[in-house]
């Protein structure tokens, strides 16, 4: 059996890497393709590197375009891949352009689509990455859930394909690499940190780097007391310097991090603001509180449980909120055991 994986940005790497081990584990031969969505070294190659990934078969270095042409620049050359390896199952991940650029390129061909985060919705149709999900979702013949919400979700909007609650392959990449990157990165030392004492800021959708919700937000991020760290995207970055925006002496501003970094300090950290998706599941299950630079997330339970604060980009709420920022006890397991790659794995090998 072959299954033909299209990656191409930074939490796609992640969850690819738990569930490639999987599939190999089962007997399921992998097709790797990337993207190239992400095209810096520090969002791309390191990943592969640190998490071990194979080599991708395939690269397409789409680069950054805005989202129609990005997909459309994508979907040729995934449809040629698809056409030579003949996989069984197109597995795509998430919301990005690369997932719905390779559920498209899926459909050219004839291939299956299974989508790993099906289901999730933020109901704000703003966003990019709900137009994708959704789409992607009605292509699907297998949907991969990572909670019993976005099963039900999918059977309210009478999409066609099958539907399962698997759990989340981010929270197998949390239970593997979380120990590993405390073990192995020595972030906190050389930025001189205490493990507690410094807030972690990432910044990276496209709106939040566009005027004026980029200014807010870094008027919000000055107003924080304490040490910040700010990781920043190569689009942030850009947009910072284009509008002549000023960072706060206590915020450190970085390159992008490698994941074994980023996952040692987000663990650590005394709260995260982020924009990520990723992030905001990450912190929970490290026990750290959240505080979200958006109208709305798809992950609404970390918020239902007090975990996770939405602000969109009020400056005055985001200070507060991070200066307030605790998490609650006693709080349940979300999004799964550890164990999500093993059911896809088995999911599709079943499904031949």
């Amino acid at each position: 059996m072959r299954v033909l994986s299209v990656v191409g940005n930074r939490p796609q790497f992640i969850k690819s890497a738990p569930l490639s081990a999987a599939l190999k584990r089962t007997g399921i031969d992998e097709v790797l393709l990337h993207t190239g969505q992400h095209y810096d070294r520090e969002l791309s190659q390191l990943f592969f590197e640190e998490l071990e990934l194979g080599e991708p078969n395939y690269r397409l270095e789409a680069g950054a375009l805005p989202r129609e042409e990005m997909i459309e620049r994508m979907r040729p050359g995934i449809a040629a891949a698809i056409e030579a390896e003949k996989p069984d199952w197109v597995l795509v991940y998430g919301d990005t352009n690369s997932t719905l650029a390779g559920a498209l390129a899926a459909v050219d061909t004839g291939a299956r689509i299974a989508h790993v985060e099906a289901g999730l919705r933020s109901g704000d149709w703003s966003m990019p990455e709900e137009r994708n999900r959704v789409e992607v979702d009605r292509l699907a013949e297998l949907l991969l859930c990572p909670d019993e919400r976005s099963q039900r979700i999918l059977a309210a909007e009478e999409v066609a394909g099958e539907a399962l609650v698997v759990g989340d392959v981010m929270a197998d990449a949390a239970r593997l690499f979380g120990p590993l990157a405390r073990m192995r990165s020595d972030a906190l030392r050389r930025l001189s940190l205490e493990s507690g004492e410094f807030v972690l800021a990432t910044v990276h959708r496209e709106a939040n780097a566009l005027q004026p919700r980029l200014g807010r937000i870094v008027e919000g991020l000055n107003a924080i007391a304490g040490e910040v760290v700010f990781p920043i995207h190569p689009r942030t970055r850009g947009a910072i310097e284009r509008e002549g925006l000023t960072l706060a002496p206590n915020i450190t501003a970085l390159a992008p991090l490698g994941y074994l970094d980023l996952t040692a300090l987000a663990s650590q950290a005394r709260a995260i603001a982020t924009d990520s998706g990723g992030l905001q599941k990450e912190a929970y299950w490290f026990g750290v509180p959240c505080v979200t630079m958006r109208p709305s997330t798809e992950w609404v339970d970390t918020v239902e449980l007090g975990a996770n604060v939405l602000v969109d980009d009020d400056p005055e709420r985001l200070a507060q909120a991070v200066a307030t920022a605790r998490m609650p006890a006693n709080l349940p397991e979300l999004y799964g055991d550890g164990r999500a790659s093993e059911r896809i794995a088995t999911a599709l090998s079943a499904r031949a």
